[in-house]
């Protein structure tokens, strides 16, 4: 018995000066911003008009391995969405759009994320634009470039669900309800896939 103990203690010592080494977690993935895009397509009239928002962040913690433990947080500056025209910049932080003064970032939380093969995948989550949350499902596809990773998708959102283009622009013979969100996330420190 006490042989035993003191083989256990000899095997703890010789490990122990690895143990802060296997301890250390791998490095955190983060969103390289400068290299990364959130677009909005909606039609005015008919016509499509595309939109992005210039400023968010993101925080990832996501094995694409085991993608059913990650999670991926967003948060918007609903402060910077930009049409590209002076004029239409200029009302989108108003009350009937995104009401920046009162709701200045909208978010998405995921829930749970599915492997759906090839490098693509599948996230539930919570969007939450002008405190209003609804359910969204969101296909991703994660590929590699360079150092990083790219992951890519869009998927289709009703505005008025949001109250986006609220009071006398619920009319959507002038502006579709429908939005189309696309994004490509460059993210640094993202796991092999």
């Amino acid at each position: 018995m006490k042989r035993t103990s003191r083989l256990c203690l000899a095997a703890a010592l010789a490990f122990a000066p690895l143990a802060p080494a296997l301890a250390e977690p791998a490095a955190a993935t983060r969103l390289v911003a400068d290299k990364s895009q959130i677009a909005f397509v909606s039609k005015q009239m008919g016509v499509p008009v595309e939109g992005t928002f210039k400023k968010f962040d993101a925080q990832v913690a996501f094995d694409p391995r085991k993608p059913e433990g990650g999670t991926v947080a967003l948060q918007i500056d609903t402060g910077s969405a930009s049409l590209g025209v002076p004029m239409s910049d200029a009302e989108l932080p108003k009350p009937p759009w995104f009401d920046t003064a009162h709701f200045p970032q909208a978010s998405f939380q995921s829930s749970a994320i599915k492997a759906l093969g090839d490098g693509r995948f599948e996230m539930a989550g919570k969007l939450t634009i002008k405190n209003i949350s609804r359910p969204v499902t969101v296909p991703v596809s994660i590929a590699p470039a360079g150092a990083h990773a790219v992951a890519s998708g869009s998927f289709t959102i009703q505005r008025l669900d949001y109250k986006v283009g609220d009071g006398e622009w619920t009319d959507t013979s002038v502006v579709g309800n429908e939005v189309l969100v696309r994004f490509k996330f460059t993210l640094a420190g993202f796991g092999p896939l």
